[in-house]
């Protein structure tokens, strides 16, 4: 080894910081949306629909960004990211018209994030690591919690203090500073610098990750797995509508979350301090939930995030008719310490069944669909609050499609093709003890 093992331990904290600003830099649209609503008095699925139509684009980005990650590694594609999200910040506190701000917090900034958020991290983190992914994803996931709790009421300070223009800028140059350097230290695979997953040794490392130990079906295992394969499989496509219902639910409560407790009693620093709440006690949850799906399994994991966004969902629609502080604590832990869960295997999932040299083509494709739930779940009930002046009916679809993608990804069934580390010791010790 020419550098000490421990260097994957490095690109955590990296990622943890650039996942700390770059993904609150866009959910910070919850905080920007009411007094965008209020200065010009465009319709919610207007405004709304900015969100979703960064998605739309992130969508269409997204097979780009998993080729540019094969080809150039992620620090191009950090970079990328880094000049879009700053410049869309930039240019977003000059807007005066919609489209004005479909071009910055939509196409820029959701462009942008799509390179610095979980999208991109999951496209290269996942090959520094193979019997601890499921840790250090949720480690290196968990800044998006840290960040929040710093960034959400900073930016709710500066929207009170001076308005919501001055908050794009400052946070614009928050970005661009921070950012720019510090992704210069990232490489797309161990091997790339004499390295092995896990900081492993060459036989170790290929032991944890391709042995017997922990390949369940062999003939999946070895085929070299294209896009053009995979596209052909059920897998693919039940992974697909895991990741679609899944992330209409996360968006769909993120961007509406704040303007519907202000409506029902809340006040707007109540409101701020649940966004940013979500997120700090994601940390604990995600880094146990990413800890356990090393030891039970990616599944598991999911459908607990699942049911979070379910119970989360529950509670808001509650909160109409009892807006209790007790109602809107159950909303902020189901949503943040158990549904901010799929990060911990979003990127483990497609790796452990569709790994190879063409993963980031794959889990690019998938990330595509994925947004596209992204992108319908805000606008779509931004609409269905605009015909029926209520939120019920859109919360109570988004708490469906979060229970259809539990299922979806038990379908999927990545424990039918490699087995993550503790089950593969659970098995190793049974059949020690039969023989």
């Amino acid at each position: 080894m020419r550098l000490p093992f421990f260097f994957g331990w490095v690109i955590v904290a990296v990622v943890f910081v650039t996942m700390g600003i770059g993904v609150n830099a866009r959910t910070a649209f919850s905080l920007l949306f009411p007094p965008i609503l209020g200065e010009f008095g465009w319709e919610r699925g207007v405004v709304a629909g900015a969100f979703s139509f960064g998605f739309l684009v992130t969508a269409g980005l997204s097979p780009v960004i998993g080729w540019l990650m094969d080809k150039r590694g992620p620090r191009l594609v950090m970079e990328l990211g880094v000049v879009m999200m700053g410049a869309g910040l930039l240019l977003a506190s000059r807007i005066s018209e919609p489209w004005h701000l479909y071009a910055t917090l939509g196409v820029l900034v959701g462009g942008g994030s799509v390179c610095l958020g979980y999208t991109g991290q999951s496209l290269f983190l996942p090959n520094w690591f193979v019997r601890k992914r499921g840790l250090a994803m949720s480690i290196a996931f968990a800044g998006v919690g840290i960040g929040s709790i710093v960034l959400m009421p900073w930016m709710q300070t500066l929207i009170d203090s001076a308005d919501w223009r001055a908050s794009c800028w400052t946070l614009g140059l928050v970005v661009l500073l921070v950012l720019a350097p510090l992704n210069l230290l990232l490489w797309r695979r161990p091997e790339d610098i004499g390295l092995q997953p896990d900081g492993d040794a060459q036989a170790a490392s290929q032991a944890g990750a391709g042995s017997a130990s922990n390949i369940v079906d062999a003939k999946w295992a070895a085929i070299d797995w294209t896009l053009g394969r995979a596209v052909r499989t059920a897998r693919f496509w039940w992974i697909a509508i895991g990741y679609i219902c899944a992330m209409y639910a996360w968006y769909a409560v993120q961007v509406h979350q704040t303007k519907y407790l202000v409506e029902i009693g809340f006040t707007a620093g109540d409101a701020a301090w649940a966004l940013g709440a979500v997120s700090l006690v994601a940390v604990p949850g995600q880094i146990a939930l990413g800890h356990i799906s090393d030891r039970m399994g990616r599944e598991w994991v999911w459908s607990a995030a699942c049911l979070g966004f379910v119970i989360c969902y529950v509670a808001l629609i509650a909160l109409r008719q009892s807006p209790s502080f007790v109602l809107l604590y159950v909303m902020v832990v189901a949503q943040g310490a158990l549904g901010y869960g799929y990060t911990s295997v979003m990127g483990g999932i497609v790796a452990e069944i569709f790994q190879g040299r063409h993963f980031g083509s794959i889990f690019g494709i998938i990330m595509l669909l994925m947004i596209g739930g992204g992108a319908v779940g805000p606008w779509l009930t931004g609409v269905i609050y605009d015909t029926q002046a209520s939120y019920a009916l859109g919360f109570w679809i988004a708490a469906g499609l979060a229970a259809l993608s539990a299922v979806a990804i038990w379908l999927a069934a990545p424990r039918k093709v490699r087995l993550v580390a503790g089950q593969a010791e659970r098995l190793a010790r049974a059949k020690a003890g039969a023989d």
